[in-house]
């Protein structure tokens, strides 16, 4: 079996890579209208005057129907007792008939390769519970979950409410 070629994504790579996003979401469970990222937004994001996010690929065999096989989406954190950055990895995704192959391996590998040569502290990510398969692929790479934290998320109505009230709404807010 060929080593899966794994390459920074390119800009003719955006739309298959918002494509399998969507498929990402299908595979979360989730409808594929909760995805209301495009490729034109992705495009912007990613390849824009000022990019905060990066992409890696695994690149199709030749001859087949697609271009890419798998993509891993990710941006950097910042550990304040390290003093440096890490990468999260905030999505990766094989297409399911090339699964098997080594792409998703070969792509959390150059993530790995990426922050070892950077000179950062860590690479992290988030599992649903329920993706056995995938919890188990990551542990035979030496991952390990942080069972003492718990993911915290602010978003829609709750968000606009704490966060469109103004600086006065903030709790612990001081003006001495």
């Amino acid at each position: 079996m060929a080593q899966a070629r794994i390459r920074p994504a390119a800009p003719a790579d955006v739309e298959e890579i918002q494509q399998l996003v969507v498929e990402l979401a299908i595979y979360e469970k989730e409808p594929a209208e909760a995805v209301k990222l495009t490729a034109e937004t992705l495009h912007e994001q990613l390849f824009g005057e000022r990019p905060a996010i990066f992409a890696h690929v695994a690149e199709a065999p030749a001859g087949s129907a697609h271009r890419i096989d798998g993509f891993a989406l990710w941006f950097l954190n910042y550990s304040t007792w390290e003093g440096v950055h890490g990468i999260y990895l905030e999505d990766l995704f094989v297409r399911p008939d090339a699964r098997g192959r080594g792409a998703g391996k070969a792509l959390l590998q150059q993530l790995a390769r990426t922050a070892v040569e950077r000179g950062y502290a860590r690479v992290e990510w988030s599992v649903l519970k329920w993706n056995a398969p995938s919890i188990a692929f990551y542990r035979s790479v030496g991952a390990f979950p942080q069972d003492e934290w718990d993911t915290f998320r602010l978003t829609g109505d709750a968000l606009q409410e704490f966060g469109g009230a103004g600086p006065e709404a903030a709790p612990g807010r001081s003006d001495g």
